[in-house]
Order: C-alpha cells, then sequence, then structure tokens
C-alpha cells in the first residue's frame, strides 16, 4: 500500500482547518510540524481534482507551499514518536503516549497512542475543552462526547466521574484509535461509535455534551445538540477561533442555550453554555 505524502507551510491558525478540509477527501493521517503539516492518503484514494480545490481555496490566505512525494509504508508509532510530546493542562491534567514516563503528581493522567487521528491535546481548542471540563461537575453524569476524535475528553470526562460516557466520529481511523485510547484507560465498556451525531441517534438526554467540531458543523447541528442537553445540562463547543464567538453563541441562543463561560488560547476560542 503506497502513501502520498504532501509537506504543506502553511501559517499557523490554518493548520487545523487544513487538516479537517483535506479529511474530508481522503487524507487520513496527519503530523503537525513547525512549519506545518505533513498530510498522508492512500494513493488510490487520491483525487487531483478535490485537492487542487482546497489548494486554491487557501493558497493565499494561508500562505500554502506544499511539497508533494511518495510513501511505501509508514511505521506511525515511530512517527508518532518522534513528534509527540506530553501535555499538561495546568497542575492537574497530563496526557502523555505510552512511550512517555509517568507523572503520579498529576491528579489526572490520560494515556494517549495518537497514531493518525485527531485531538491529541496539542490543539488550542482541545486544552480548552478539557480546562472547562476541570471547571464542571461530573460526578455520576451522563456524557456525549461528538467528534471524538482520540476520545481524550470521553476519557476526561471518565476520569471526572461521570456514570455513562458515549463517543462517536465520522473517521474511522478515529473509531479505532478511540477504542485503543479507552482501552489504555480503563473504559473497556465504551466503544466509540462511527457517523455524524444525526446518523448516530444518541437516545435520551445528557448532562454534558462535548462538540470540539467547526464553526460549519456546530451551527447547522446546534437545534440537534439542545434537544440532547437536558434541562440545566452543559454543552461545551469548541473548534471555531474568538471572532466566530457572536455567531456561535446567537445560533446557541435560539435553542434556549446560554453562555456561561467562556475561554481563549492562541486564538481559538471555546464555550461553555447551559440548557435553560
Amino acid at each position: 500500500m503506497q502513501y502520498l505524502e504532501f509537506k504543506i507551510s502553511c501559517k499557523e491558525p490554518f493548520r487545523e482547518i487544513l487538516i479537517a478540509e483535506l479529511a474530508e477527501i481522503g487524507f487520513d493521517s496527519f503530523l503537525e510540524t513547525d512549519q506545518g503539516i505533513d498530510a498522508y492518503i492512500e494513493e488510490s484514494q487520491f483525487h487531483r481534482d478535490t485537492y487542487q480545490e482546497i489548494y486554491d481555496k487557501y493558497v493565499d490566505s494561508a500562505s500554502l507551499t506544499v511539497e508533494e512525494g511518495l510513501m511505501d509504508k509508514v511505521n506511525w508509532n515511530e512517527e508518532w514518536e518522534k513528534h509527540y510530546d506530553p501535555i499538561m493542562v495546568g497542575d492537574k491534567v497530563y496526557v502523555r503516549a505510552s512511550f512517555h514516563e509517568a507523572k503520579p503528581e498529576f491528579e489526572y493522567e490520560i494515556l494517549i497512542n495518537p497514531k493518525m487521528s485527531f485531538g491529541t491535546g496539542h490543539h488550542a481548542t482541545t486544552y480548552l475543552m478539557i480546562s472547562h471540563q476541570l471547571d464542571v461537575d461530573h460526578e455520576g453524569k451522563r456524557v456525549l462526547d461528538i467528534g471524538a476524535g482520540t476520545g481524550i475528553l470521553a476519557i476526561m470526562a471518565h476520569k471526572l466521574g461521570a456514570a455513562h460516557v458515549e463517543a462517536f466520529d465520522i473517521d474511522e481511523w478515529c473509531v479505532e484509535n478511540g477504542d485503543e485510547n479507552f482501552d489504555l484507560n480503563g473504559m473497556q465498556d465504551v466503544r466509540m461509535g462511527k457517523g455524524t451525531v444525526r446518523e448516530v441517534k444518541p437516545q435520551g438526554e445528557f448532562d454534558i455534551v462535548l462538540a470540539n467540531i467547526n464553526k460549519n458543523v456546530l451551527l447547522d447541528e446546534m437545534e440537534v445538540y439542545s434537544k440532547l442537553v437536558t434541562n440545566g445540562g452543559k454543552l461545551f463547543l469548541s473548534g471555531f477561533y474568538e471572532h466566530d464567538i457572536v455567531d456561535i453563541e446567537a445560533k446557541a441562543n435560539q435553542y434556549g442555550l446560554e453562555k456561561i463561560g467562556q475561554k481563549s488560547k492562541d486564538n481559538w476560542a471555546a464555550l461553555l453554555l447551559i440548557r435553560k
């Protein structure tokens, strides 16, 4: 199985956007670099026309430069060991891969073997969501993680005492990697679902709903989220920039969701809302 490799140099704020866009057209593996991202796709899955549309869309605004190459086989574990560093969220949460040493001085330790999935904790939005989670009581709660990526937020909910956790993502790699990460963190009874929120159709209401995706998806699915959050329940949203807060909040207000918290990091934002 041969992979095409795209070494992409871009402005920092566009990394996550490009990952999301490329994932939609079949790219299944990404590594963040000092210059931007390295993106990979099976040669048989690559379509030049759809890739070119994305390139043309961002070449100027993101200052894109791309080097293309061909790879016979990728040892993803080896690649991640080169590029993946542990993450600390304040002095409470330590997110590490299995090849890092444990740090028992942290109250919460999350084990992640990220491979090629999203949401490793390095991106500001994941950091912000975890930071919000630390501020909210999860004990005995029903929690739903939408667009779960590596499953890190679902794992955090479990560590914080949630009684029931569900998670799903549209990407097959995320489903496989999420299940592996759940096992690493003692969550063998939780399995990652596959699909959008409308496809998965979670049953019942949840005390806490987590959605770290992107602005357009959040706006499109806001009504669905509002019906999943129980009265007095919390909705965590991220995946958008600070200047998008006004649009996200306005849409949320239409469905009885009121902002009660806001955090920002590196121009990215995360909101905590309550269903009245």
